[in-house]
């Protein structure tokens, strides 16, 4: 997983980024909130984003702000020196998922990015769920309609104008697979006459 790390202090952006990449992350460090905005509004952004909440450019909260406005999903962590509720507070308004006070526990910072990671993956999962519903939906949907039938060999009439058997066709547009048997009406109509006559004529059934 990419993680995106904005700090404007030389040493502090270089401590985490040899932590992260010790923890097996792929890093992107900038120096500034305007370096990290450019970054986060890319289509490959990363997934999961460590902000300075004081940086020259844009702050860390403006960052959080402008991320939540474009709709995206990434994984917002504070790195804050300020500890009054009221400053958390207004972080988490401002879109952040987590914060970590400066100066930074090294334990603590690893579990917080654990967090985050857990919960990037989890969306993706239902992303990619919710990508395969509406897949199902729409093969469904092909099967919705009007679709001429014949009224004597029940065969329905396809978009190339061709006629085809009825499993023919659903298995094409569904995920449906067909097991034949003999339903009990058509077992009396059509099998039973033919045992009587295998019968009659010295047949074994």
């Amino acid at each position: 997983m990419r993680v995106l790390i904005a700090e404007d202090d030389a040493i502090s952006r270089r401590v985490l980024e040899v932590f992260l990449r010790r923890w097996g992350y792929e890093v992107e460090p900038v120096e500034n909130g305007d370096a990290a905005w450019e970054r986060l509004q890319r289509e490959d952004a990363p997934s999961l984003a460590i902000l300075d909440w004081m940086m020259p450019g844009m702050g860390g909260v403006e960052i959080c702000r402008r991320v939540r406005e474009l709709g995206r999903p990434t994984y917002v962590i504070l790195l804050t020196a300020r500890t009054g509720s009221e400053d958390i507070v207004e972080g988490l308004e401002a879109g952040a998922d987590d914060y970590v006070t400066k100066p930074f526990n090294r334990e603590e910072l690893r579990a917080r990015v654990q967090g985050g990671r857990r919960i990037v993956e989890l969306q993706r999962s239902l992303a990619e769920r919710v990508k395969e519903l509406e897949q199902a939906l729409a093969r469904v949907k092909q099967l919705q309609g009007l679709l001429p039938i014949c009224s004597y060999c029940k065969k329905i009439r396809d978009d190339g104008n061709y006629w085809r058997q009825v499993e023919a066709y659903i298995t094409e547009h569904s995920e449906a697979v067909f097991s034949h048997g003999i339903c009990p009406e058509c077992f009396d109509k059509f099998v039973k006459p033919e045992l009587n006559k295998m019968n009659g004529s010295g047949g074994t059934p």
